[in-house]
Formats: C-alpha cells, sequence, structure tokens
C-alpha cells in the first residue's frame, strides 16, 4: 500500500483530497521542483544530493509513489552495472506552474508569515 491513501470512507473517491495529500507532501514537491530544475533525467543518488535532508529510505519511497500517480518516470537501462533514471512526465509539467507559483507565494510572504507565528506564539504564552 501507498504511504499516503487517502481511506477517508466518506470521499474515497474525491479528486481533490486524493490529489492533495500525494502533492502536498514536502518531499514530492522538493523531487518534482529538483527534476524540474534540472530539465533532464536524474539518477537517485543526484537527486538524493540535491535535497541533502531527505532520507535515502523516503526518496525511494518518494519516487515510487510519484511514479504510482504517472507523476515521474522512471527508466531502468540494462547495463552494467545497472541505471536507473527519473524525469518528470507530462501530467507533471502541467502542474510545475502551480507548484512553482506556490514557491513564489511562500517566499514573497515567509517573513511576515514567521512573524505571525513567533505573534501567535507569544499571545498563547508558549
Amino acid at each position: 500500500m501507498l504511504r499516503n491513501q487517502v481511506t477517508d470512507p466518506l470521499f474515497p473517491e474525491c479528486p481533490v483530497r486524493n490529489v492533495l495529500v500525494r502533492i502536498g507532501d514536502k518531499w514530492a514537491v522538493l523531487v518534482l521542483l529538483t527534476l524540474d530544475e534540472k530539465k533532464h533525467p536524474m539518477r537517485y543518488k543526484d537527486i538524493l544530493q540535491c535535497i541533502p535532508d531527505i532520507s535515502q529510505k523516503m526518496l525511494g519511497v518518494t519516487l515510487r509513489e510519484l511514479e504510482a500517480d504517472g507523476l515521474v518516470k522512471r527508466m531502468a537501462y540494462a547495463e552494467v552495472p545497472p541505471r536507473v533514471e527519473y524525469e518528470l512526465t507530462d501530467r507533471s509539467r502541467s502542474l510545475m506552474p502551480h507548484i512553482l507559483n506556490l514557491v513564489e507565494w511562500s517566499l514573497n510572504h515567509f517573513t511576515d508569515i514567521l512573524k505571525d507565528r513567533k505573534a501567535f506564539m507569544k499571545k498563547k504564552g508558549r
């Protein structure tokens, strides 16, 4: 079973819940951004180097989930040693403008959000 599978019995077919649970994952967004930035297929170790705080296990899980959703294409080459590369699919390329807009929005508002969080915590006495 995939890690972020929505199992809400009231809304098992809800496309919004099922899509957002996957792309709302911080690792999924970072992997998609990394593949988009490089503009060419990448090997697992190269993705890992670009996202230094992700564990090998989480990168593997995330790549499998993105592949299962048709957002990442995995290409295995019958070579010695074996070579596996990952790249964005057309589906994920159509998603990237939205993710990039979210990144831009985050960068524009990050300082104010941190300030508001700090004020909130201070107000709550934490």
